[in-house]
Order: C-alpha cells, then sequence, then structure tokens
C-alpha cells in the first residue's frame, strides 16, 4: 500500500487480502481518502470502518484498512521526523525480545533467539495417536536443541479440537510449552474459553485471525485466551492495534503481535508496555530483498527500536519494480 500527499510525502503499509482486498481500496475506500487530511488518522480509521461494515467487519475489507493506517502512520511520522512509536508516546522497552517461527533452530539459536516456535507445517498436525507421538518427538528434538530455560512454543495452525488440544497439552507437560498458539476455528470462543480454563502448564493463545478492537474485546469477555496475537497488518493496523493492546492490558492479559519483528507492528511492540514479545518476520530465513528491509535491526535475539522517521519503510523504485509493480 502506497499512499502520497500532495506536500510530497509518501507512506508505505501493507495489509492483507490480495487483489479482493485491492478492489476494495480502488472501488470504495479510496474515495474516502482522496482531499483528505492525513493526519485525521483515526478519524479516517472510522469513517473506512464505518463505511464498510455492512459487508466488512473481518477479513478483506479490515485488511485494506490495515494497510491505509499504517501508510497514514508512515506519513504521521515523516511529516514530523520522527519514528512512529515516537509518536505513541515513546518507548515502553530499549528493545523487543523476539521469537522465531520456522524449523532452522540451529540458524536461530545461533543468531541469539531464546524463543523458538514451531508450525505444525513442520512437525505434521493430525488428531490421531500417531501424530501426537510424532510431534512430541519432534518438540523433544528441538528441546533438546534450545536447552531446558529457552522458551518453546507450537502453532497448530486451526486444526484440532479441544479434546485433543487437552490431550495434547498433558502429553506435553514435560516439554514446558509457553504457549499452544490457534489450536481451534478463530470463532469457536466456547472451545477456546474452556481450553483457557482447563489446560494445565502452558497457554492458550489466539489472535492472529481476528479482527478490530470489537473482536478482541469479544475474546476477551469470553476469557478465551491467555494471549493475544494481533497482527497490524490484518487486524486494522496500528489504530486499532494499539486499542486492542491497551484494553487487554486492563485485563491482565499480554499481546504478542503476530509477525510482530516487522517495521508495521515493531513500533507498537516497542512503544506498548503490553507487548511482550515480536514474531520473528523473516530474521534468519533465506527471503528476500524487500523482506530485509521491512524488518528493523535484529541484535542477540531482539529487534531494535526504528531511528528512521515514519515507519522505517527504505523502498527503492528498483525494489518497488521487483517484487509490488503495481505500487509503481
Amino acid at each position: 500500500m502506497q499512499i502520497r500527499t500532495d506536500q510530497g510525502l509518501t507512506g508505505y503499509g501493507m495489509g492483507g487480502g490480495g487483489t479482493a482486498a485491492v478492489h476494495i481500496i480502488e472501488n470504495h475506500l479510496k474515495d474516502l481518502l482522496l482531499g483528505a487530511d492525513a493526519r485525521n488518522i483515526e478519524l479516517l480509521w472510522e469513517q473506512m470502518f464505518s463505511s464498510t461494515s455492512l459487508y466488512g467487519r473481518k477479513g478483506l475489507a479490515i485488511m485494506a484498512i490495515s494497510g491505509i493506517d499504517l501508510a497514514l502512520w508512515d506519513i504521521a511520522g515523516l511529516a514530523v521526523g520522527q519514528p512512529v512509536w515516537q509518536l505513541l508516546g515513546g518507548a515502553s522497552k530499549e528493545k523487543a525480545l523476539s521469537y522465531y517461527t520456522g524449523p532452522n533452530v540451529e540458524r536461530a539459536l545461533k543468531l541469539g533467539f531464546k524463543a523458538f516456535k514451531l508450525g505444525l507445517f513442520e512437525a505434521g498436525g493430525g488428531t490421531d495417536k500417531d501424530s501426537r507421538e510424532r510431534l512430541l518427538a519432534e518438540l523433544r528434538r528441538v528441546r533438546g536443541i534450545i536447552g531446558p530455560d529457552n522458551k518453546l512454543m507450537i502453532d497448530c495452525l486451526c486444526r484440532w479440537n479441544v479434546e485433543y488440544t487437552l490431550e495434547f497439552a498433558k502429553a506435553a507437560e514435560e516439554l514446558r510449552l509457553y504457549f499452544i498458539e490457534e489450536p481451534l476455528l478463530p470463532d469457536d470462543y466456547v472451545g477456546y474459553q474452556r481450553l483457557t480454563a482447563e489446560v494445565r502448564g502452558t497457554r492458550i493463545a489466539l489472535g492472529e485471525h481476528e479482527y478490530t478492537r470489537y473482536g478482541f474485546g469479544e475474546v476477551l469477555r469470553q476469557k478465551a485466551a491467555h494471549v493475544l496475537q494481533p497482527d497490524q497488518t490484518w487486524c486494522g493496523g496500528l489504530t486499532d492495534g494499539r486499542r486492542v493492546a491497551t484494553i487487554a492490558a486492563a485485563q491482565g492479559v499480554p499481546v504478542m503481535p503476530h509477525r510482530g519483528g516487522s517495521i508495521f507492528s515493531i513500533h507498537l511492540v516497542i512503544g506498548h508496555s503490553n507487548c511482550l514479545m515480536a514474531e520473528s518476520f523473516g530474521t534468519g530465513e533465506p527471503g528476500n530483498e524487500m523482506m530485509e528491509r521491512l524488518t528493523p535491526k535484529f541484535e542477540d535475539g531482539y529487534y531494535l527500536a526504528p531511528d528512521k522517521p515514519g515507519l522505517g519503510a527504505d523502498l527503492p523504485e528498483d525494489v518497488l519494480r521487483k517484487y509490488v509493480p503495481a505500487l509503481v
């Protein structure tokens, strides 16, 4: 997402939804932005949200709004020559503890990561006994590599059910999993409420596929999570991501944003005391130049606060032509 102002500022944001979200932007949201004051970020968010609510509320429309909202925050920082985290009230921490998501834990350990998350795409993930034993064996292998003191997590990709999750958590107690992420489908609040109440020895995390403060507010009302994981590029941008972190803090529920180690999310992690860890965004994995430019500096297990104005995107036109030709 690229927004240009008539003062010559260009802001970059990232959303989701592909060409379907682009259709919403081009045929609906653009009309709310042309001629508007880019500094009125919350007003524009509310206008975009209310005007899409009859067909949006979750999914594509919010993903489109997220990209726009982040680009507006980028412009706000560029306009005053400050990184966005400064606009949020300054830093709540000098650097953000990160956790690595991916299969190459040996490389991540050498880079200094102190927390590690596997996905079922790396370890297999059926709900039968054989699948469970294979997954436990893989987690034991990884625990042996990272040692007893580092954090270990598992992302279930919404493929399990309540009974299997409880059985797995009990069988995995020896591994001291820090959290089990999204074992159920996102809308199964009743199932998540039961897991949060009954699981022992670990935590239940969700939110990668939740949207806006209204959705997360329902998760909190249902007491359906121990950890929230909003994705700033999907959940409503920085404007609503900040609201989510604040309402979660009021109930003692920590926030660990999905893809928190991107420049689109690290400002919230640095700026809000309730954001405890940032998920890796390509760090330690073979990537591309675009991803490298959208990742903050990383040192010994921590992402550092960006020091460039705005979000910190450095995207020359040759890079945009290569990876996002529609923007040029």
